[in-house]
């Protein structure tokens, strides 16, 4: 790993996912912040502070979520800044298994990997050895 990781954000509305993914994040390494966020809007208001100084490394993103799903975040997130999109690795993790939503999310240039839920720390393994190059 050439990168290192220290902050991923977690856009999920469900609190008990947010727990159980931190304490894998955790397990990978207790050194990384953890950030979560409960809508693609309080996500969105983050990434747009000015001089925000403390962009995340990655962030893994639900599809449901009530208000602004995970679709909806990625269309205001291709608009940012286009320094965060070099920085930042977006992985869709969700719970949908649906073929239609694994196509959608491979036309959307920012999604690096589209992941079924929950995290292990298998996947996170995985995912770091492939994505922080």
């Amino acid at each position: 790993m050439n990168k290192k990781l220290n902050l991923i954000m977690l856009v999920d509305d469900n609190k008990i996912d947010n727990f159980f993914h931190e304490i894998v994040i955790k397990k990978f390494n207790p050194e990384i912040n953890v950030l979560a966020k409960e809508s693609g809007q309080e996500a969105l208001d983050y990434l747009n502070k000015p001089n925000n100084t403390e962009l995340p490394d990655m962030i893994f993103l639900d599809i449901n979520m009530p208000g602004m799903d995970g679709w909806e975040f990625l269309e205001h997130y291709k608009a940012l800044d286009k320094s965060i999109h070099h920085s930042v690795i977006v992985v869709m993790l969700t719970t949908s298994a649906n073929p239609d939503d694994m196509e959608y999310a491979s036309k959307h240039n920012v999604i690096a990997e589209f992941r079924t839920k929950p995290l292990t720390l298998e996947m996170l393994k995985e995912l770091v050895n492939n994505l922080m190059v």
